[in-house]
């Protein structure tokens, strides 16, 4: 029924929805829902392209008995400050993540990340992210290894307790987005020495040249769009760079 949770019949008619080409908008007026529920539904699936309707069914069903599972040790800690929801709350969390899946995160990565963004702090141990996520601590590990590359998060150390944190603010996404940009660079370097070696007039060496010139250019086009909001986190740019 509207407002409850989607049946098979609803997954069914949003997958003929986007067979037959429509919007999200679209698909959820035909179900009498919120246009919301529809997007993350697909997004939480796999996407337009991947969408399944018995699959995503089996899934939620999947992970409606994980959820009716005791936990382990203790319940994942979810921030209720200033009146929040927490189921509200809890589904946010879950489609942030789902989304920076479909970006291409490890999920483990995805789910720290979306913890770090909507923790007031901002910023949180190890074991504060291992409690937090009821995961073992070489998860948080590794998924803390992965961000870090990324440049997606900051590690600190607090001084009162000489232990380190995992923080994120502003300037995280400005600095990943310079550092996507760099290894745009690295790959058009490496494509156009492809190319010098396949031989310019050979299909594969100037695929590689067309490549190489691409990611050169998109690059570029990177750093003049990084430049250009620069200013609006010039005060924690700088605060990185001391």
């Amino acid at each position: 029924m509207p407002g409850g949770r989607l049946t098979q019949q609803d997954r069914q008619e949003i997958a003929a929805g986007l067979a037959a080409g429509l919007g999200y908008a679209e698909i959820a007026r035909r179900l009498a829902r919120p246009t919301s529920t529809v997007s993350r539904e697909v997004s939480r699936n796999g996407g337009p392209q991947a969408y399944r309707a018995n699959r995503a069914h089996q899934a939620t069903e999947g992970r409606a008995r994980r959820r009716k599972q005791p936990p382990r040790s203790a319940s994942p800690i979810t921030d209720t400050a200033y009146g929040r929801d927490p189921e509200e709350l809890r589904e946010f969390t879950e489609h942030l993540v789902d989304i920076l899946v479909l970006t291409g995160l490890p999920r483990m990565s995805s789910r720290v990340l979306a913890c770090l963004y909507t923790t007031d702090t901002g910023a949180l141990t190890a074991k504060d992210l291992t409690h937090r996520l009821q995961v073992s601590p070489a998860s948080i590990s590794t998924a803390i290894a992965y961000l870090e590359e990324q440049e997606l998060i900051k590690r600190d150390r607090d001084p009162r307790w000489r232990r380190e944190l995992y923080s994120v603010d502003n300037a995280v996404w400005y600095r990943s987005f310079l550092a996507s940009a760099q290894r745009n660079f690295m790959l058009a370097e490496t494509a156009r020495n492809g190319a010098r070696i396949l031989g310019a007039t050979t299909p594969a060496g100037a695929r590689c040249e067309f490549v190489s010139e691409f990611l050169r250019r998109t690059g570029e086009d990177m750093l003049q769009t990084a430049e250009r909001w620069r200013h609006l986190l010039i005060p924690q740019v700088r605060d990185n760079r001391e």
